[in-house]
């Protein structure tokens, strides 16, 4: 109880952390969610760009949406990141979404006593409004009422008590489906997840691997073991960075020929008319959907890929990160070969 209070603390005071105070240790928190990325490879097959882009997703606090089949990691995924992380259960919140779920079973039961005096109050305590960290499987199988729910929570980070509005403790959501369905309703659910990634089997190309490392897997849970916990990183770097980065993006410099931002410092102009270049094309040849919202998140997606992965302005390579805007699977096995090869980068 004194380690979670602890933990409390030190999450609710890294708000306050000055620029300079981030900018000193941020060397350090790079290296930190490096080592837990490369770690976190090693206990799957195949799996080390999802892992890449969960990090980046849970940096940028941005919902990464994992698609695939049934039996391909996806909850695991989740599962060992989280773990790796040593996020306590209290911090932690994941459902299996059906249309037949309840608002009260994600966002809490309403408080009766309350009712009785009229008012409509949810007790959140243990669903996702007190979780810092989400993982909601088969999202798009939930009812309206969800769905609405989720809107708001994702983007306005908040949710309705008696209605008021009042903020959710969400900081980095992951979500699962085996399909994208194409409905017109879910347009608006599916746009929050600018990134979406395929996880895709992995037993043409790496049998005997996959056949050791889940044999791995399942005896370790059964012994109660988690070698991927290793102390690598934690949410409070995870969360450093991602006020680090944010400061960075705020930082406007008055100089003698007008006012610098980050684009100016890292963003280089050849990259950025390449980025509109690529979205054009995306959205001409291939009526990709890209919304003036999901450009904004791209942005800070790719700053924070670059700072991630080689800590400094971004380069073409950053750019491939909309391999991972498609808005069906179709689009999703499309651009994960179309973008490389627009950007040079196919091997």
């Amino acid at each position: 109880m004194l380690r979670m209070h602890r933990m409390a603390t030190e999450l609710s005071s890294i708000d306050d952390l000055p620029f300079e105070a981030l900018a000193q240790e941020a060397p350090k928190l790079r290296e930190r969610l490096g080592r837990l990325r490369r770690s976190l490879a090693r206990f799957f097959v195949g799996r080390e760009r999802v892992i890449d882009l969960m990090m980046v997703a849970a940096v940028a606090q941005e919902p990464l949406l994992l698609v695939g089949d049934p039996g391909t990691a996806k909850s695991e995924l989740v599962t060992k990141f989280r773990e790796a992380l040593g996020v306590p259960d209290s911090d932690y919140f994941e459902y299996m979404l059906t249309r037949f779920t309840e608002p009260s079973e994600v966002l809490g039961p309403i408080d009766v006593a309350l009712l009785r005096d009229g008012r409509y109050v949810r007790r959140e305590k243990g669903k996702l409004p007190t979780a810092t960290v989400v993982f909601l499987d088969e999202v798009f199988r939930s009812n309206s009422a969800i769905l609405n729910a989720l809107l708001t929570v994702i983007n306005e980070r908040k949710f309705y008590q008696d209605g008021v509005p009042t903020r959710v403790q969400l900081k980095v959501l992951f979500a699962a489906t085996n399909e994208i369905p194409e409905q017109a309703e879910l347009a608006a659910l599916k746009d929050r997840f600018c990134l979406k990634v395929a996880c895709r089997s992995v037993q043409e190309d790496h049998f005997l691997e996959l056949v050791d490392a889940g044999l791995d897997a399942q005896t370790q849970r059964e012994l109660g073991q988690r070698p991927w916990a290793e102390g690598h990183a934690t949410l409070a770097d995870l969360l450093k960075a991602h006020r680090y980065l944010n400061l960075m993006f705020a930082r406007n410099v008055e100089t003698p020929s007008g006012v610098e931002r980050d684009r100016d410092r890292f963003f280089p102009q050849e990259l950025l008319a390449e980025l509109r270049r690529l979205i054009r094309t995306l959205v001409r040849e291939d009526e990709v959907f890209v919304s003036d919202r999901k450009v904004v998140k791209l942005y800070r997606l790719i700053r924070t890929h670059a700072w991630l992965t080689h800590g400094g302005a971004v380069e073409r390579s950053d750019l491939a990160l909309l391999s991972y805007v498609g808005e069906t699977r179709q689009e999703i096995d499309l651009l994960e070969d179309k973008v490389p090869r627009l950007l040079g980068l196919a091997s």
